[in-house]
């Protein structure tokens, strides 16, 4: 694993991230499957798509 993925789950935990946002990126950025579609929820899936991307765009949007 490299460094940008830890330092960036530890921000996640940090500024209080949905966890569902935060589940969607790690799996995104580790190109895991994504969830059956009854389990997809709108964080979920925004995380999955930055993930894949190894962006944070969105990550603002789902603070608690």
């Amino acid at each position: 694993m490299d460094q940008s993925y830890y330092d960036t789950v530890t921000t996640m935990e940090k500024d209080g991230i949905d966890p569902e946002y935060m589940d969607g990126w790690m799996s995104g950025y580790l190109h895991n499957p994504i969830r059956e579609e009854q389990r997809i929820t709108e964080a979920y899936q925004a995380g999955f798509d930055d993930g894949q991307e190894k962006k944070t765009d969105n990550m603002s949007k789902y603070k608690k």
